[in-house]
């Protein structure tokens, strides 16, 4: 098995989780021997337009401080605000523009420039936008995609000799829902990075949310527990081998099929560790057995 890598999620960075637990959390990750950071321009998206960009500027501030040229960082650009709006510019001219400012900013940190949140059936204008992706290719980056409404067009048009990317796609996929079977037209690839593996920060025991939890600042009830999470608090009691919630979150993201990477959003420096333990024992030992078993709840 080709196991997935993991990744540092920014999405809170500003918001849930302060400056310091953010530079602590890079400290660890980086610490640990993993690089892949995934950040957006819209981070965090929490309706105050005074916080636009604050994610990635708290990133960028850590890489400065410590002289860092290994990162690598997937940028998510086109949204023209954190009000959770589906406004967004993904003209040719803007995504250039946007390719030479984090060219500017994150240098050799800058791995995958991502296109976020297009609700386009205009297969002109996205024609447009992998043209502004072709032009990044060149200066050696990755294509990402994210939040994109009709994929099939995206993968119609990658068919053109012009473009035939093979592009990262991060999907929503967890134990309550998955957008993995929307992206029909790019499976069969190792291409698909899970995020929101943990649906969102919902928990498992009402009683286990802290005042500033994840799914309370969405604006989240924290009172409801669906009727699956029962079933899967059941199955994890007569499963020693998945001890958490955590745990099977983890697992499952890790054996989907054509996952290359998992998305984490820890919001304290244990969290962070925790996760990279699971994850490090999931890479030691075989539970495909455990896997199909989970699937099955």
């Amino acid at each position: 098995m080709n196991f997935p890598t993991i990744l540092l999620g920014t999405a809170m960075w500003g918001w849930t989780v302060p400056r310091e637990t953010c530079f602590a959390l890079l400290d660890a990750f980086y610490g640990a021997g993993f690089r892949e950071v995934d950040t957006a321009t819209n981070y965090p998206i929490n309706k105050n337009p005074a916080d636009f960009r604050a994610a990635e500027n708290l990133l960028l501030e850590w890489i400065q401080t410590h002289g860092i040229h290994d990162l690598k960082t997937t940028v998510k650009v086109g949204s023209i605000d954190n009000l959770r709006s589906p406004d967004h510019n993904l003209s040719k001219s803007f995504l250039l523009m946007s390719l030479d400012d984090y060219g500017y900013r994150f240098g050799s940190n800058l791995h995958t420039l991502a296109i976020h949140w297009d609700n386009r059936d205009d297969e002109a204008a996205i024609r447009s936008t992998l043209e502004a992706l072709a032009v990044a290719r060149k200066k050696g980056l990755h294509a990402g995609l994210s939040g994109i409404r009709f994929p099939e067009l995206y993968a119609r048009l990658n068919a053109e000799p012009a473009f035939g990317f093979d592009f990262r796609i991060q999907i929503k996929h967890n134990l309550l829902q998955s957008d993995y079977e929307r992206y029909a037209a790019f499976q069969g690839s190792r291409r698909f990075l899970a995020y929101g593996i943990h649906a969102g920060g919902i928990k498992l025991d009402p009683a286990g949310y802290s005042p500033d939890s994840s799914l309370r600042a969405r604006g989240g009830d924290t009172e409801v527990v669906p009727p699956r999470m029962e079933h899967l608090k059941t199955w994890l009691a007569g499963q020693p081998q998945a001890p958490s919630f955590h745990y099977a979150a983890m697992l499952y993201a890790a054996y989907s099929p054509d996952m290359a990477g998992i998305i984490l959003g820890p919001s304290s420096v244990q969290q962070l560790k925790d996760s990279m333990a699971v994850y490090r024992s999931l890479r030691e030992e075989d539970a495909a057995g455990l896997y199909e078993a989970l699937k099955a709840v």
